[in-house]
Parts: structure tokens; C-alpha cells; sequence
């Protein structure tokens, strides 16, 4: 995808999250916003410049479906990225790409470009 996507990347693992920035990095994409807790990200969730967002279900013991709430609202893309199935979030959630960890950076490039079939946008 020539450009590049922006990425909001929500993880409260710093190795995980750095593993799937690199991976992001890799695909030819830019990490512009990383959170590790739900207060963090929900602020960015709002006010970040970003493409679309990836979302780790569980951030310290407290569920991310707030900022997933937030991300929706904007009309913005997101996937989540868990080792949890789908019947952890909540069921208006459900829908959405599930990313199971441990991420390979074949399955996130697979889910990226099926969230931007037409390419990347601008």
C-alpha cells in the first residue's frame, strides 16, 4: 500500500506492543499513537490523527469496548488483537476482525488489507 496507513495501537504488553509496532512499521505503516490503559487510550481514541487502530480486549483487567465505543463514533476502522475469542466482547463488537495472538505479520497484513480493500485512503 503505497503511503502508508496511520495506526492508534492500543496494547498493555510493552513487548507486545512494540512486536506488533514493528510489525506495523514492516508493512509499510506508521504506529502515530500507542496506550496501554483505557484512560490513555480513550483520549486518544478522540483526538489522534490515525487510519485505523488496533485493540488489545484486555488492558490490565479492564475491558477496551469504551474505547472501542469511542473509535466507532468516529467512524473509524479498528480490529482487535487478543488471545481471547469473540464471546468476550461485547455483542454490537462481535462483528469485528479478531486478530488472535500470537500476531505473525502475514495475519496482520491480511486483516489490514481487508479493512482497506480499496487501499489506503486520502
Amino acid at each position: 500500500m503505497a503511503g502508508g496507513l496511520s495506526v492508534f495501537l492500543v496494547e498493555d504488553e510493552a513487548l507486545i506492543r512494540m512486536m506488533i509496532a514493528d510489525m506495523v512499521e514492516e508493512l509499510g505503516h506508521r504506529v502515530v499513537a500507542e496506550a496501554d490503559n483505557v484512560r490513555d487510550a480513550s483520549a486518544f481514541a478522540m483526538t489522534a490523527q490515525y487510519d485505523f487502530a488496533i485493540l488489545d480486549i484486555n488492558l490490565m483487567g479492564v475491558y477496551v469496548d469504551p474505547v472501542a465505543d469511542l473509535i466507532e463514533r468516529r467512524r473509524k476502522p479498528f480490529l482487535f488483537a487478543t488471545g481471547y475469542g469473540p464471546e468476550l466482547l461485547p455483542s454490537l463488537l462481535r462483528r469485528r476482525p479478531i486478530l488472535r495472538k500470537p500476531i505473525s505479520i502475514d495475519q496482520l497484513k491480511t486483516m489490514i488489507d481487508s479493512l482497506f480493500p480499496e487501499g489506503v485512503p486520502h
